[in-house]
């Protein structure tokens, strides 16, 4: 099983505005986002990725173009429109105060699953497109690299979060119990009995962890949970 590390994009002019982005085209990281996304590239390129993917929208190309800087082998890179931002439509470009009164703000709050933005998307079918896009890219990691390659994709906070959601196994209704920062690396490894959530929203750390290493139990197929825990990363090769 492959894994894959989820980046969200370092921080934009748009979120230290507090206006809600969207799909607005020429929506670049600010300096804060720049470095944010360095020291993201710095933590992964520790790492021997394979690929990285990217959602369509310029913040997330620059913070990609980071990581793919930072590679000592340069990766495949691709862009994947299924990563892309939430088609909010009318609330597009909006400051976040003045959405915050709307009842519709309610209801992305309390029951996601029940809100579709006026001449947008639902956060259903957001929810449906991304994990699609994150689950068919990691099996062709698989099936060309194998199952102990990395991986990189660059998205958006709330796909992001609805890709963590589902990796965990939670309703998309409990998604806003997640949260994911800019620049923050979220690790997931699928495999055919379920998917492990090795970190979520995490800002500073080694990731060299994530080299390639297999934990052999004998008895125990590859996708098996170590009962009890196992020995952890830094466990000695037998």
């Amino acid at each position: 099983m492959p894994t894959v590390l989820l980046v969200r994009h370092g921080r934009t002019t748009a979120n230290a505005s507090g206006v809600l982005a969207g799909r607005m085209p020429g929506v670049r990281l600010d300096d804060v986002g720049v470095g944010q996304a360095a020291a993201a590239a710095d933590r992964i390129a520790a790492v021997p990725v394979v690929r990285v993917v990217s959602s369509p929208l310029e913040r997330c190309r620059e913070t990609a173009d980071a990581i793919l800087g930072r590679q000592v082998v340069a990766p495949a890179s691709t862009i994947e429109p299924g990563l892309s931002e939430c088609d909010y439509g009318d609330w597009q470009g909006r400051p976040l105060a003045e959405l915050a009164r709307e009842d519709l703000w309610r209801v992305v709050q309390s029951t996601p699953s029940a809100a579709t933005f006026p001449a947008g998307e639902s956060m259903l079918a957001m929810h449906a497109r991304a994990v699609e896009a994150i689950r068919r890219i990691d099996a062709e990691v698989l099936a060309e690299h194998g199952q102990e390659a990395v991986w990189v994709a660059v998205s958006h906070g709330d796909v992001l979060k609805a890709i963590l959601a589902d990796a965990l196994g939670m309703h998309l209704d409990h998604f806003q119990r997640l949260h994911v920062d800019p620049a923050s690396v979220s690790i997931v490894r699928y495999g055919a009995s379920r998917p492990q959530v090795l970190g979520s929203n995490t800002h500073a750390g080694d990731l060299a962890w994530l080299r390639p290493r297999v934990e052999e139990v004998d008895g125990a197929s590859r996708d098996d949970a170590v009962v009890g825990g196992g020995a952890g990363p830094q466990a000695p090769r037998s």
